[in-house]
């Protein structure tokens, strides 16, 4: 968890520094100057903030309320740091939006006892909307494969896979959890594109095949800004699942690693299903064809890494792939 302290007296940004550092799993951001903390914010969202009141150009009262102004810092904990006269100012700051007070000289273990209990405070926070994150975005994901009556079981099989994919990399259980969860949503665009184009059991014309081309676009405008880990992913998965390794894919022309990760394992997952599926304008093919072809997109479509994890863990995909096969019956 991320702790921003912003003092201009150096000896106490070490001090506050040092107390925050010894905190477990939890990083120190330091800055000696409000404007400079303020924009950090403004593309940051820190889990705990300290500040201040008397630093120059702007105190720490004006610090708080551009904070509270910001609507992903709302509710952000905020300790303010004051001498023991200065009721007036802990009443304003209470006004204005601070959650509670230190006493300089800060006495260490109050200190950490405090910040400790805010930033439980503020983990069980991130519980509470992680599990309404994760409510979304099965709601959207069933929406999704509503329009798209023909991809059958497909999500389901694909987050699976992404999840398995994540485990040969070693990303830790939160990071397959939380991907097994966003993949499902890598099509959530499509809920924008027209039905005679969704749903045309042919080819697609060039110039239907351009509006199809906009489905990851328009799924991250549905995700965009939000502060939550879940969503945020999901977003980069339904922006980034058809880019391609080498830089030839969509919408962006993104190359190697500027592809975010989750979405080069979607893109793996996703289309091992589609090519071993059986959809209106093919056939299903043969695995030993899908993993010809995908072998032969190796550091082209798809990242070798992540093809290689995929490659490992073949035995468990197979698993899945019969136990989800579309002609199966939902386990009850």
């Amino acid at each position: 968890m991320t702790v921003l302290i912003v003092d201009d007296n150096p000896a106490n940004l070490m001090v506050l520094r040092h107390l925050v550092g010894r905190i477990d799993h939890c990083e120190p951001v330091t800055m000696q100057d409000a404007l400079a903390a303020l924009a950090w914010c403004r593309n940051n969202t820190p889990d705990l903030i300290l500040t201040d009141y008397m630093m120059p150009g702007m105190d720490g009262l004006a610090l708080i309320q551009a904070l509270r102004a910001m609507p992903h810092i709302h509710d952000i904990p905020i300790i303010m740091v004051t001498t023991s006269d200065m009721k007036g100012v802990r009443q304003s700051a209470l006004e204005g939006g601070s959650t509670d007070f230190l006493t300089k000289p800060v006495d260490p273990p109050e200190t950490r006892a405090r910040i400790q209990n805010l930033l439980q405070l503020r983990r069980a926070q991130r519980q509470l909307r992680e599990v309404a994150a994760q409510d979304l975005v099965i709601r959207l994901s069933h929406i999704a494969e509503s329009r798209d009556p023909e991809t059958g079981r497909h999500i389901e099989r694909m987050a699976y896979y992404a999840r398995i994919i994540a485990s040969g990399l070693q990303l830790g259980l939160e990071i397959e959890e939380r991907i097994f969860l966003a993949a499902p949503m890598h099509d959530i665009g499509k809920v924008a594109i027209p039905d005679h184009i969704l749903l045309k059991p042919g080819k697609l014309t060039p110039e239907e095949f351009d509006i199809m081309k906009t489905h990851p676009t328009r799924g991250a405008e549905f995700l965009q800004d939000s502060e939550l880990p879940l969503l945020r992913m999901a977003y980069d998965i339904a922006l980034g699942h058809h880019e391609k390794f080498d830089g030839s894919g969509y919408p962006s022309g993104l190359r190697g690693e500027a592809i975010p990760l989750a979405a080069r394992i979607v893109a793996v997952a996703d289309v091992f299903d589609a090519l071993t599926s059986a959809r209106p304008y093919k056939p299903a093919w043969e695995i030993s064809r899908a993993l010809d072809f995908m072998q032969s997109q190796r550091g082209v479509h798809f990242d070798p890494a992540v093809l290689d994890a995929f490659m490992v863990s073949l035995e468990q995909v197979l698993d899945i792939q019969a136990r989800l096969r579309d002609d199966a019956l939902p386990e009850s």
